[in-house]
């Protein structure tokens, strides 16, 4: 009955909700402008989690798009939105489920907000990401992480 008493009951909360770093570029402006459309995206996405102290994190999502137009980049978009989050009580097992899914899932509408400001501003057409799922990728990151050390061999 002691031990139940001192376990540490589990908080969450948001600390902060900030813009890291965003940048937007037109590198063939304006002839890009005067050009026929028919845009490709090319979409990449990151995370990185930053421990820092009594139960506080720093997680930071990287949107990074480029948008091409037939062999021409329009325009290159990379936002890196960021959080900081109290997480307390949480075994490692459950610490990275939080910072690797839950965690991004609150910051992406900030980052999909910001990538769509910026390409509207930008003078194209608007830009809105589709959801993600951050559980799945989550899920694929581990399994790989899983699959590496199966694939290496020792000569």
């Amino acid at each position: 009955m002691a031990e139940e008493q001192t376990t540490i009951e589990k908080q969450f909360s948001i600390q902060k909700i900030y813009t890291k770093d965003m940048s937007f570029e037109t590198p063939n402006s304006p002839k890009i402008f005067t050009e026929k459309w028919e845009p490709t995206v090319d979409f990449n996405l990151a995370s990185n989690v930053q421990p820092l102290e009594n139960g506080l994190y720093e997680v930071a999502l990287t949107v990074t798009i480029t948008v091409k137009s037939e062999d021409k980049t329009a325009y290159l978009v990379e936002v890196n939105q960021a959080g900081i989050f109290t997480l307390v009580g949480f075994s490692d097992e459950e610490l990275g489920p939080m910072v690797g899914s839950f965690c991004p899932n609150i910051l992406f509408p900030y980052a999909r907000e910001a990538v769509s400001d910026l390409v509207a501003k930008g003078g194209f057409p608007q830009l809105l990401l589709a959801p993600v799922n951050f559980d799945a990728l989550y899920a694929q990151h581990i399994q790989a992480q899983q699959q590496a050390p199966a694939s290496e061999t020792i000569n």
